[in-house]
């Protein structure tokens, strides 16, 4: 969950390492810093807490050099501190950058320290740094040392490493962590993503499972898994990355939930006619396949397990096909049953979620007929790895609460939903209305963007609190989960959600008059179901957050706070009714003077297990 960059030039490297870590700081910011080789010496500079802080260090100690390397932290073993930050070294001459989890780093650390190694870190990577330079004492070059010391090393990781004594490369190694290397002309990167060197390249290569790379000003050298020679393909990318631009938004949260129609509307272009889904947007011979498919199951985490809830409901209910939903943590470490016919769907914004790509690899041992992935990276590792792929063209999701990438994953879903269900019969006249209100549902979402400033009053509501609940019924119950995640993840909020017939069985117990509410309660066949639930509530003295359709005809008065929305139909109101819970989150957070965009102890791109 850490951001990795690294280059190899004849010009100094230290302002584009910085400015990578910038692109890459979503990824994690408890920490930053740089190594880079001058002449015969190893520099380092490393600060605590965001990028910035290690930039302005820069501009009070410039560095130049070629060679370097550099990273931005999300902790994992131990504190954030400036002992603790990226790079580490071993003495005077290795340092390395390291992105995941080394598992057996306690016994390696054991056995460098009777060598005589000295360790000034609690961290996990510092052994790689150690081990490396130990390797070297018989290997004949610094890839040498790598791939010995990647046979030792037990875990998900990304490292890049440099030598003070061999500035003229750099090398890195994957083994679950993604890393890319971008190509110039005279001069070669690395990254842990290509964001990162968009601005110096658009050309890159994607390294595969358990490869070890060299990176020269000139060459490139690849070795894969087995220690043999590869080469991997080169790719141009056409990723237009907007990080430096709020645009006139404070946050990129907010300017990405104002983007929603518009990334909607990205992602339906060219995937549905006047009537119909396009099946070919799932893939080459995804219409075949899905003729065939009798059962889902959807694997995902956070935010993007929520949209796979949802789409459970339509699956069944639109496709009549049988859909199962699972945390990817909980999929991968317990013995499972595939029926016949079954398709794996994965989830996942970034495409390396480290649970959701075991839990893909996992499946392709358990019989699954395909597996099929909804993402919005190109060549990312679930994309790579999967037999198809739906693109989901949100653009770049910077804040680290989804917002935008949750309401694209629902459309794409409802897209596979309807291209599964026309494979099994379903009549072309629900595929053809379904259409008709994905073209509406951008115009739908901008008229609840209208909304702002009416949350942005209610949310002072909730200045002095410390809880609250979130209630919806069927396929919104999913939506009341996404609603109470984001209010925690960025006001700190102690939010849960319920399905609200399960008030009566515990959760009553929580409701006072200083116990927010909220409710989503769309016009369908469960709403009257939701008004016995809402009085149970009141009758207690709860305080009320109604996010009603117009139509639902509910009260405005003493303990009920009601938010009208346009009607829409029943099928895609769990995309709607997302809006308005985000932008609550949103304002509830400027309130409590969190930081939105990089919320506490949180990350972008969860790397690690």
């Amino acid at each position: 969950m850490c951001g990795i960059v690294g280059a190899v030039a004849q010009r100094d490297v230290a302002e584009i390492l910085i400015e990578g870590l910038r692109r890459l700081e979503y990824r994690g910011y408890d920490s930053a810093g740089v190594a880079i080789i001058d002449g015969d010496q190893l520099n380092r500079i490393r600060r605590v807490g965001k990028v910035s802080e290690l930039s302005q260090a820069l501009e009070q100690e410039p560095m130049s050099g070629g060679t370097g390397i550099a990273h931005t932290r999300w902790a994992t073993h131990g504190v954030p501190n400036e002992v603790n930050a990226h790079p580490h070294v071993s003495g005077e001459n290795i340092a390395v950058v390291h992105n995941g989890i080394i598992e057996n780093h306690a016994e390696l650390r054991e056995r460098l320290q009777a060598e005589g190694f000295v360790f000034t870190s609690q961290t996990d990577t510092e052994v790689i740094a150690h081990l490396i330079e130990w390797e070297l004492r018989s290997a004949s070059s610094l890839l040498e040392a790598m791939q010995a010391a990647r046979k030792q090393l037990e875990g998900a990781y990304g490292a890049a490493v440099i030598d003070r004594r061999d500035p003229s490369r750099l090398v890195v190694a994957r083994s679950g962590s993604p890393l890319v290397i971008g190509l110039g002309i005279g001069e070669n990167f690395v990254a842990s993503d290509q964001l990162a060197l968009l601005p110096v390249t658009r050309e890159f290569i994607f390294l595969e499972e358990g490869d070890v790379a060299e990176i020269t000003r000139r060459d490139v050298t690849i070795v894969d898994k087995h220690d043999e020679p590869v080469v991997r393909e080169s790719h141009q990318s056409d990723v237009q990355h907007d990080a430096g631009d709020k645009g006139p938004y404070k946050h990129f949260m907010l300017k990405e939930i104002f983007e929603q129609p518009q990334a909607i509307l990205n992602t339906l272009e060219g995937r549905i006619t006047d009537s119909d889904v396009v099946t070919e947007t799932f893939g080459a011979g995804a219409k075949e396949l899905l003729g065939g498919i009798d059962f889902v199951q959807i694997i995902a985490c956070g935010t993007s397990y929520h949209s796979g809830m949802v789409a459970r409901y339509w699956f069944e209910q639109i496709a009549g096909v049988a859909c199962q939903v699972e945390i990817a943590s909980e999929f991968r470490y317990r013995k499972s049953v595939v029926p016949a016919n079954g398709l794996l769907i994965t989830i996942s914004q970034s495409g390396e979620t480290a649970d959701t790509l075991a839990a893909l690899r996992l499946a392709k041992e358990l019989g699954y007929k395909a597996t099929l992935t909804i993402c919005n990276v190109p060549g990312s590792s679930l994309v790579r790895e999967s037999d198809l792929a739906y693109m989901m063209r949100a653009g770049a999701e910077i804040g680290v609460a989804s917002t935008k990438a949750f309401t694209v994953q629902l459309v794409g879903l409802m897209l596979l939903v309807l291209a599964l269900g026309k494979a099994k019969g379903l009549p072309a006249s629900t595929i053809s209305q379904a259409v008709k209100d994905l073209r509406a549902l951008p115009a739908q979402i901008q008229q609840a963007l209208e909304l702002n400033d009416t949350i942005a009053d209610l949310a002072e509501d909730f200045a002095d609190k410390h809880h609250a609940l979130f209630l919806g019924r069927g396929s919104q119950y999913p939506i009341a989960m996404e609603g109470a995640l984001k209010l925690k993840e960025i006001s700190y909020i102690h939010a849960e959600a319920y399905a609200a017939g399960e008030l009566k069985h515990g959760p009553l117990a929580l409701i006072d008059n200083d116990m927010p509410v909220i409710v989503v309660a769309p016009n369908n066949e469960l709403l009257e179901k939701l008004r016995s639930n809402m009085e149970e509530v009141a009758a207690r003295g709860g305080q009320l957050y109604v996010f009603a359709d117009k139509a639902a005809r509910f009260g405005d008065g003493e303990g009920t706070r009601l938010i009208e929305l346009d009607h829409i139909s029943d099928a895609l109101a769990p995309v709607l009714y997302t809006v308005p819970l985000q932008l609550l989150s949103y304002y509830v957070a400027i309130i409590k003077g969190t930081d939105v965009d990089q919320p506490r102890n949180l990350a972008k791109s969860v790397t690690v297990e």
